[in-house]
């Protein structure tokens, strides 16, 4: 549950009102979520013209946490055999909550919960046991209960038991079902919502991050091939953007700059590979720490962190060498580049004549007298004239 979510739940409830549908059915299979995101999908099923039945397939499925409270909030709560609900209660993401915050948020978000609860004639207190003390229910406890309304095999199943069924709505109006001969359409994601729906996996963020890194690094050490450059910087944003809902832990960010800072000094220093698999391992560490999250579902996997790590290690290594040996080597070009090279003399030097050097013939001075033939050192560029001195 993340804010794609939110924004999946909306297109699709403004589709059934405006194609006037009958009943809208969400299935449920999650471990929960972020409670802001939560929230808000509950405020648009409450507000929805069109009944909404909540729906926890397949079997083996849950609606923990999050799943729980849009479950309870829903006109129509159904599980299918097998399935689970509950474990609701709130986590601090990216950090512990001490005793005194703990018991607010969980006061806060109990209190919430039971006022859904009570507006759709389920049962309060177990409700909140879901919060306050972590209860989980199977599907036929919460059937029992008064925590669902009813079980259901599958959704043709679900629909036959709800056909004619009398709803009294989140607003008190009442509603009767009509499903006889309904057809089911599904609702399909836009593409943006497909897009962003992929890209808010932490892993798949953190190797965009990853290769638009390395493409605007090309982009620096190489000036004017723009491509690497501007792909790396919209993969970089792409990165940040899927991140920015997800809680960073710091330690996981301060182990990813170390081994960036391991890369560098690997390849400027002769260490045997030492600082470059400290690099190794202090990136691999950081990716998998940089998300802290309790849902394992919204933090990065180790083959991830591995997968990425390893290439980028080898890559990055490799171009910072390169870079740092063009910096470190001889000027080879321009009047800087003549120091220290050796010439002929053309002409006898006593002390200017010509030499021959680069494959051309410039002015020089000697220091000392030199016959024509003999070799001479250029020690100083002054314009277009040589400084030389015999060999």
């Amino acid at each position: 549950m993340h804010p794609v979510t939110v924004e999946i739940v909306g297109h699709a409830l403004e589709q059934a009102r405006q194609e006037g549908a009958e009943l809208v059915v969400i299935r449920l299979n999650t471990p929960g979520g972020l409670m802001e995101a939560t929230r808000q999908v509950i405020e648009k099923l409450v507000a929805s013209p069109v009944p909404v039945a909540a729906f926890v397939t397949p079997s083996g499925g849950r609606a923990a946490s999050a799943g729980f409270f849009i479950l309870l909030s829903a006109d129509i709560a159904a599980m299918a055999p097998g399935t689970n609900t509950g474990a609701a209660t709130p986590v601090l993401l990216g950090g512990e909550m001490d005793a005194v915050m703990r018991k607010k948020v969980e006061n806060d978000t109990a209190a919430f919960l039971r006022g859904i609860a009570s507006k759709r004639g389920r049962n309060t207190d177990l409700a909140e046991k879901a919060i306050l003390e972590s209860k989980s229910f199977t599907y036929k406890e919460a059937l029992e209960n008064r925590l669902i309304d009813l079980v259901a095999q599958d959704e043709p199943a679900l629909l036959a038991a709800l056909d004619g069924r009398a709803l009294t709505r989140f607003d008190g109006s009442t509603k009767v079902l009509k499903l006889t001969g309904a057809t089911v359409q599904a609702y399909e994601l836009t593409w943006r919502e497909r897009f962003m729906q992929a890209i808010s996996d932490p892993n798949i963020a953190l190797i965009l991050l990853v290769l638009g890194a390395l493409g605007v690094y090309v982009e620096f050490s190489s000036p004017g091939l723009i491509f690497p450059g501007v792909a790396g910087g919209i993969l970089v944003l792409l990165g940040l953007s899927a991140l920015s809902v997800l809680p960073i832990s710091w330690l996981g960010a301060a182990l990813l700059l170390l081994a960036l800072a391991l890369f560098v000094l690997e390849a400027k220093f002769a260490s045997h590979g030492i600082l470059a698999t400290g690099g190794s391992v202090a990136m691999i560490l950081g990716a998998v720490l940089l998300i802290n999250s309790p849902i394992p579902e919204m933090r990065i996997q180790w083959t991830t962190a591995i997968g990425i790590t390893l290439p980028f290690a080898v890559i990055t290594v490799f171009l910072l060498s390169l870079v740092i040996r063009a910096r470190a080597a001889k000027v080879a070009t321009g009047s800087s580049g003549m120091v220290n090279e050796v010439a002929v003399a053309h002409t006898p030097l006593n002390p200017e004549g010509k030499v021959f050097v680069h494959g051309e013939f410039w002015d020089a001075v000697c220091t000392r007298p030199v016959e024509a033939g003999a070799r001479v050192r250029v020690v100083a560029v002054e314009g277009l004239r040589l400084t030389v001195e015999p060999i």
